[in-house]
Formats: structure tokens, sequence, C-alpha cells
């Protein structure tokens, strides 16, 4: 099984170490978080609480993803790299097609592209999307992005989108993979229809395997269980060698870590407390895998 860390508001300032650390204990990657903009107010429609409230707060630290994962991938060597999500249908798909094939190229295949449609209304309201057809721009934008990353002169023609012929370069040897996060059943059929792969939130022990049978069926539907797919889920219960044995047995393949918020109770903490969860995460679970 491969286990990732969550590095969702971490202090930007220690992820360099927290990075390196990381690759040294064992751990296959690092989880991010993002969010574009982050407004005074905020309607409580956060889907993954039942008071609809966020546990992020304004000053909480959401890095710019290309750069973090540029310069953590510069002092590692095996580590790799996920947002889970990056909120896709808030930007220009040029602007990521680039951002994402440049660090395919730097990280030499080591960056997923993990995408969301996003929750927070106020976010698409401020750049001037439309939080409604979110959806229908994330489906056509993966297109983009798949298109633009084949390399060549590529010309597209959509409802969200419409360019002329253009070539995008650098392209990476591989295109990045695209792995579909979200929780509604649009977002399962998204990731079984176009996605390589899955980003799960908070994912309770029962429910592993009736996700991962949802998913290969879905997956069956569109024509496309013969390819590959990892399903990464964080896991909403105490980390044991036991409980991840059980759920590889369901078909897990891929966990997360919590953050570091979680596993230290605190908002802020040092680097040294960071790396003694890291330290004990190691040596209660990934030294037995």
């Amino acid at each position: 099984m491969k286990f990732w860390q969550a590095i969702t508001w971490a202090e930007t300032d220690q992820l360099l170490d927290i990075a390196r650390f990381a690759e040294e204990l064992g751990f296959h990657g690092l989880m991010s978080g993002d969010h574009a903009v982050y407004p005074e107010s905020i309607r409580p429609h956060y889907p993954y609480s039942d008071s609809g409230l966020p546990p992020m707060q304004a000053d909480d630290e959401y890095p710019d993803q290309t750069a973090i994962f540029a310069s953590m991938a510069a002092v590692t060597r095996k580590l790799h790299f996920i947002c889970g999500v990056y909120v896709l249908p808030l930007r220009n798909p040029h602007e990521v097609a680039r951002a994402s094939a440049t660090l395919a190229v730097l990280t030499e295949n080591r960056f997923i592209l993990g995408a969301g449609v996003g929750w927070m209304q106020e976010e698409f309201e401020i750049y001037g999307v439309d939080f409604h057809q979110r959806g229908k721009i994330t489906d056509e934008m993966i297109d983009v992005l798949r298109s633009l990353w084949g390399g060549g002169m590529v010309e597209y023609h959509g409802t969200y989108f419409d360019f002329p012929r253009v070539q995008l370069s650098p392209v990476p040897s591989i295109p990045p993979a695209i792995y579909i996060g979200g929780t509604s059943q649009a977002a399962l059929r998204r990731a079984a229809r176009v996605g390589n792969g899955y980003v799960g939130a908070g994912t309770a022990p029962e429910e592993v395997g009736p996700l991962l049978q949802r998913l290969h069926a879905l997956r069956r539907e569109y024509g496309r269980h013969q390819m590959p797919f990892e399903a990464l889920l964080g896991i909403s219960a105490l980390p044991g060698v036991d409980l991840y044995r059980r759920l590889a047995e369901d078909g897990l393949e891929s966990t997360v870590a919590p953050p570091f918020q979680y596993l230290l109770g605190k908002k802020r903490s040092t680097l040294d407390e960071k790396k003694r969860v890291m330290e004990g995460y190691a040596e209660k679970i990934l030294r037995h895998f």
C-alpha cells in the first residue's frame, strides 16, 4: 500500500524540510489542499461536516500549488505530489495545462493533478465563474488539458472554451494523471469516465469496500475497467496496521495520513513536532508494509 502525508495548512516555510523528511521516512507522496481565495463571509455549504461549516479559517495557509510542488520536487528524488483537490473550473485551462506540464517535466512525472469542482460558491462569484455550471466546465476543461498535453498544434471549439490552433511546449513524456475528488455521484461518475484515479476525504472504513466496488462498476459501465486506476482515500479512523491490512483486502491501494492540525490537535506547530508525528506514523505503519 502507498502512504501519503497530508500537508494541508502546514506552514509554507516548513514544506521543503517536510518533503525531505517524508522521503527519508518512506512516504510515497505529499497531498496539499487548495482554495483560490478565502472570503470573509462563507455560506454553510461545506459538504464534509454536519453543520455545513468548513474546518479551515481565513488565515490557514493555501500556498500556490505550482510553486510548492516545484520547490519540494527540487529537494527530493522519489516523492510524489498531488493536491486534494485543486478547484479546477475556477482556473484558465491554458495556465493549468502549462503549469501541470512544466511540473511533470521538472518532477520527472511525480506530479498528479488532483481535481475537483469546488464547493465554495463565493470563490466562483469572486472569479466571475458560474457556480452552477462548474461540473460541465470541469468536464470540458479536462478535455482541453489532455488535448494540449498531447503536443503539436491544437484547436478547440466547445461551450466554455474556444480557441484557434495553439501549441503548448514543453509537453511531458507522460501526460499528468488526473485524479478526481468529491463525494457526489457526479464526482464518482466523472472519476470513472475521465479520471486516472479518485481522491476521497474522510472515508469511513466500512465504506471503503462499497466505494471501490461502485467505482469499478462505473468504470465498467464506461468501458474503462481494464485501464489503470487508483483510489487514494483518507480514512476517518485511527491509523493501524490491522486496519490498513483489512482495507487492502477490500482493494485499497493508497491512503493518506491526516493533516498535522488534526494529528497534533492545534492550529500551528513547529517543524520538530511535525517530524515527530511523521516518524511515529512511519514506525507504527510504514515499516509494516
